[in-house]
């Protein structure tokens, strides 16, 4: 079958046929349709296919019915034609491309199909098209405000960073530069032009750089002018406010984007008033800047809150001194947590037989009871205390001696203490007395303070497997002390003595804290008992608690009235006993010496009853 057809003269160049200088025109045959008048074609970027593809669509155009009409248009035709109109720079093409892609071409506006032709598909089609239009909007902000970065001697990376972070602000400069077309010094001006003039009159560039030099990382940068809302100044008054009560630089991002969304947007008069409200109450200038900088969420409070939150504490007997000392201590203790919580942890605490003046002392000496759950912390703490027969007596006293016991963890830090104490032979009612008489034990490390003190008691100071157990339950406080500075030089003094390791190891095992003395109380003693006394190292290595006597309150009185009364005795019977025990010996035995006395020598002679009967100790 053939087709009736229609010639179309077209005009070629001379560059292209070189057998004649004058172009010629030839002729191009319509198949489709071939009553079309004639059309010449001069246009050299355009082929043949697609003059032939627009005069055969512009015919069906003119013979067809609007509800008839469809838009030939491919969807990624349609995306491409899209950002050839919006996109800020167009990439080169070769010429024989169907549309100029250059802002230089001449032609660029005549080849490239009006907006609105791509707009003729359903209204979900025309929604997505129209946020494809706004995503490339978006992109051509974002590569105007990479160019204003790349001015100002930012860095690709740092401004790439940074951008991505910054998707609220290039809207706000993508609306705003869109907002000035409607002035009459813009309404011809591209969109390239007013986006820049927004970016540079925010003075956004500039403000990035003085925030780096203060520094703030880019994320923080991002944040804070996400947070000002377009009011780019409000920034750098904030921070210099900060500078003024003496926020440190590295701290400063963290106290504003820390302090509430509002932070920026607050007036320093209110700021102002927070401060020196703190100040009146113990809390130092100096000590703001680092109050401000561990508790910023401060900032964001009202001026009656944060007084509510003072009274709090000043109301459980806290003086100025205190409450200052507190804060700075811990500033979480004032602003971090609700007063709904804090009312909740000082009544627990009160469970425990403390008066409201009691637990502000405690709060004022370990403020960071405060960050402490009560039901995964303490309740569990509890029962795991009185599980191991620790009354709530025992429990209050281990609260106001080492508080920080009620902070610590119970899986990762106590347990496992109590669980080695077990294993090295210390029994449940053993380990409830140690807590409670030493309740910092538990805040030692295991591998680092207790086993190696352990390990050394029974590998250098002569402490046997089953005695170490007693050792412990008897003085954990040795477990506190450092082998190298307080053990090991009392365990060489103890042995130029000439005490044996293995004599040695029996003394600490019935006296542990044989161990803790200074060597300069310990060489008076010795010497005491040696040459003044005249005993033998043997009565010290049965009763070592001869150190733990005080030399002149009570060693030297009570040897000075033995001697006077020619009494001899253990240093056991000497020592261990009271004023009224020691009294009661010393004339028992003058009575038995003279009744022995009188028999023997059948005299009926008697000593004065003053002898006797009188305070032998202070006649």
């Amino acid at each position: 079958m053939l087709l009736p057809c229609q010639k179309y003269t077209l005009y070629l160049p001379c560059s292209s046929i070189h057998t004649s200088k004058n172009p010629k025109p030839t002729t191009i045959f319509n198949c489709q349709n071939p009553n079309e008048q004639h059309h010449p074609r001069k246009h050299n970027s355009k082929s043949t296919s697609f003059l032939i593809h627009h005069l055969s669509h512009k015919h069906s155009e003119n013979h067809t019915s609007p509800s008839e009409l469809q838009d030939p248009t491919p969807h990624d035709e349609k995306v491409k034609l899209l950002e050839l109109a919006l996109v800020r720079k167009r990439t080169p093409q070769f010429p024989g491309s169907i549309y100029a892609q250059s802002p230089s071409d001449p032609d660029v506006g005549s080849s490239l199909p009006p907006l609105k032709t791509l707009f003729r598909s359903c209204h979900e089609e025309e929604e997505v098209m129209i946020m494809q239009a706004l995503e490339i909007r978006r992109k051509v902000t974002e590569e105007v405000f990479k160019e204003a970065m790349r001015k100002g001697k930012f860095g690709i990376t740092y401004t790439t960073n940074l951008v991505s972070r910054l998707g609220g602000f290039i809207d706000y400069v993508m609306i705003e530069a869109a907002n000035l077309k409607r002035l009459p010094e813009y309404s011809h001006s591209t969109f390239n032009l007013r986006a820049k003039t927004v970016i540079d009159d925010s003075q956004v560039v500039p403000l990035i750089r003085w925030l780096k030099h203060n520094s703030l990382s880019y994320p923080q940068i991002a944040k804070l002018i996400l947070l000002s809302r377009g009011k780019l100044e409000s920034i750098r008054n904030r921070v210099e406010w900060l500078k003024t009560v003496r926020v440190k630089g590295d701290f400063i991002g963290d106290a504003m984007l820390k302090g509430g969304d509002n932070v920026v947007l607050r007036s320093d008069r209110e700021l102002d008033e927070i401060v020196e409200y703190l100040e009146s109450n113990g809390v130092r200038r100096d000590w703001m800047g680092y109050v401000l900088s561990r508790c910023p969420k401060l900032l964001s409070y009202g001026f009656e809150e944060v007084k509510t939150r003072v009274k709090f504490y000043l109301d459980m007997g806290l003086d100025e001194k205190d409450f200052g000392t507190m804060v700075f201590d811990f500033p979480k203790v004032l602003g971090y947590y609700s007063l709904e919580e804090m009312n909740q942890k000082v009544d627990y605490l009160k469970e425990f037989g403390l008066e409201s003046k009691d637990v502000g002392k405690l709060l004022a000496f370990r403020p960071q009871l405060m960050a402490c759950s009560i039901e995964e912390q303490w309740k569990p703490l509890v029962k795991y205390l009185y599980y191991y027969g620790i009354t709530r007596d025992g429990m209050r006293r281990m609260l106001t001696i080492k508080p920080m016991v009620f902070c610590v963890d119970l899986e990762m830090t106590i347990v496992p203490k109590v669980k080695f104490f077990q294993d090295i032979g210390v029994r449940n009612d053993g380990i409830a007395n140690m807590l409670v008489k030493f309740p910092t034990l538990l805040t030692y490390s295991l591998y680092k303070k207790i086993r190696p003190v352990v390990i050394f008691l029974m590998t250098k100071a002569g402490v046997t497997e089953s005695n170490i157990g007693k050792v412990v339950a008897l003085g954990p406080e040795l477990l506190g002390c450092s082998i190298v500075h307080k053990l090991e030089v009392n365990l060489k003094y103890y042995l130029s003595l000439g005490i044996r390791l293995r004599q040695l190891g029996e003394m600490i095992a019935d006296f542990p804290m044989l161990l803790r003395y200074n060597i300069d109380v310990l060489r008076p003693k010795y010497v005491y008992l040696r040459k003044t006394m005249v005993r033998t190292l043997q009565d010290l290595i049965e009763f070592p608690r001869f150190f733990s006597y005080s030399l002149e309150g009570r060693i030297i009185p009570r040897h000075k009235v033995l001697v006077e009364n020619q009494i001899n005795v253990k240093l056991k019977s000497m020592l261990a006993c009271t004023d009224e025990e020691f009294n009661k010996m010393v004339r028992d035995m003058i009575r038995k010496r003279h009744k022995f006395q009188s028999a023997t020598a059948k005299d009926n002679t008697t000593h004065p009853q003053s002898l006797i009967t009188g305070n032998i100790l202070h006649p």
